[in-house]
């Protein structure tokens, strides 16, 4: 009767209270589906609807939720179903959520904790932020070398159940260092009367706990796994990194750079939850460089007052060169970002990039340069704007654009690399930064081309 309900008429359940029908609708529900359902309730109503799912899947739920949601359910629940949920959470998901909340709150919930739960949380806990010893589980089936087949899957079968993941089964010697990862596959087709040493191959990949979570993305990426194992500096193994983690991961670390490349500083929050200071905060700082940056475009103009007195028809064509420069730049700037972000390109490469980028801003500024001139040529003779040096102005336009457009290139590319030697984030050399430099560059080589090319006719 219930099973097809919608937000607003689950909400008329939750006042007349028949909790049990609610209770039996949800059921069949997936997890993704009554999170959403959730989300739309009134904030009173959502813990109303939490205490109604099972342990598992109110964990579930919990987990898809962001952190400032997760803080305010919380808030609303007992301690006993916060205790509940705190159990039932994998190790992984738990040290998030602490991490994510402040630190007043997640000390009052440490405490809630059994002490192997604890135990498991202060020490994940202690590795460095974003490291992958922060992300890992120590939920995983270890087994032995010299074990048979059956035994080892009889293991599997005793401990696979509290395990994160059983797609890979991880061999481990008698003082827990990692010998071999094995696929659950490999092990269910061998003979239960052979070694597991028998079909070990010894070639498996294993992360540092203090690598970057980042070395998690793009190791999983590259070997196409579910899961990888995770070591400390003598190989015994600690966890395992699974690849639901790392697609928080690589969405968070995409959020960030699509933030830093647009001009503002990372916002690790959903927009509309956002509070207005932090919002205008993370936006304003960049937004004041880039306006001082741009002051010195203004100067740029007053440098050139005279040559523009004397020649109007120059100003007419500075939005197209700036323009041009800082669209050039922001292209390659994004393009050098990204090739860095998926592993295409390394510091060493920064010889090749600025070879192709030359040629590139070449051919690319010679293709709007074109454009320009045929623009001028055409509107001189349709509506005779520009007098009698027209040819003169169009070549210095068009040559103008040349320089703009290859300087604008060369700029954006090699930024990037410039910032990845000195330690930051190539990101920050976002797309704006790129045009603002170019802006003042821009005017320089313009307002010197003309120098050369209308000395003596129109300056």
């Amino acid at each position: 009767m219930l099973k097809n309900l919608l937000g607003p008429e689950i909400e008329e359940v939750i006042k007349e209270k028949d909790y049990i029908g609610l209770k039996e609708a949800i059921s069949v529900w997936e997890p993704p589906e009554v999170t959403d359902l959730l989300l739309s309730l009134p904030e009173e109503d959502q813990p109303i609807l939490f205490r109604l799912l099972s342990r598992q899947k109110a964990a579930d739920v919990f987990t898809l939720l962001h952190a400032e949601q997760q803080e305010q359910l919380l808030k609303n629940l007992t301690n006993d179903h916060i205790r509940t949920l705190l159990d039932e959470l994998d190790p992984d998901d738990r040290t998030r959520l602490f991490e994510e909340l402040p630190a007043q709150i997640t000390q009052q919930l440490m405490t809630l904790l059994s002490p192997e739960d604890l135990r498991e949380a202060r020490k994940l806990l202690g590795y460095p932020e974003d490291s992958i010893g922060r992300l890992m589980t120590p939920d995983f089936v270890a087994i032995r070398p010299e074990w048979e087949v059956s035994r080892a899957l009889d293991h599997i079968r005793k401990y696979g159940r509290d395990a994160e993941t059983i797609n890979v089964i991880y061999v481990v010697d008698n003082k827990g260092k990692l010998i071999d990862d094995l696929r659950l596959r490999t092990l269910i087709l061998a003979h239960p009367g052979k070694t597991v040493d028998s079909v070990m191959d010894h070639h498996f990949v294993a992360l540092s706990a203090y690598d970057d979570q980042e070395v998690a993305a793009r190791a999983m990426q590259n070997y196409d796994r579910v899961a990888l194992p995770v070591t400390d500096s003598e190989g015994v193994l600690l966890g395992i990194v699974t690849v639901d983690d790392i697609i928080d991961v690589i969405e968070e670390e995409a959020t960030e750079d699509m933030h830093k490349i647009g001009g503002l500083e990372a916002i690790d929050t959903p927009y509309l939850t956002t509070p207005f200071p932090m919002l205008v905060k993370k936006r304003a700082r960049w937004l004041v460089v880039l306006f001082l940056g741009e002051m010195l475009t203004a100067a740029a103009m007053g440098y050139f007052e005279k040559e523009i007195a004397r020649a109007v028809v120059l100003a007419l064509f500075v939005p197209l060169i700036i323009s041009s420069g800082g669209n050039s730049g922001s292209q390659a700037a994004t393009l050098i970002i990204r090739a860095m972000a998926v592993g295409e390109i390394a510091l060493r490469d920064w010889w090749r990039v600025m070879h192709r980028e030359i040629f590139s801003g070449l051919a690319l500024g010679a293709i709007l340069g074109s454009i320009g001139f045929l623009r001028i040529a055409i509107w001189q003779k349709l509506f005779d704007l520009y007098g009698v040096h027209w040819l003169l102005v169009a070549e210095t336009v068009a040559l103008a654009l040349v320089g703009v457009v290859m300087w604008g290139t060369l700029s954006g590319s090699m930024l990037p690399f410039i910032l990845r030697r000195l330690g930051a984030d190539p990101a920050a050399s976002s797309a704006p930064f790129v045009a603002t430099l170019v802006d003042v560059t821009g005017l320089l080589i313009y307002f010197t081309v003309a120098g050369f090319i209308l000395s003596g006719s129109l300056l």
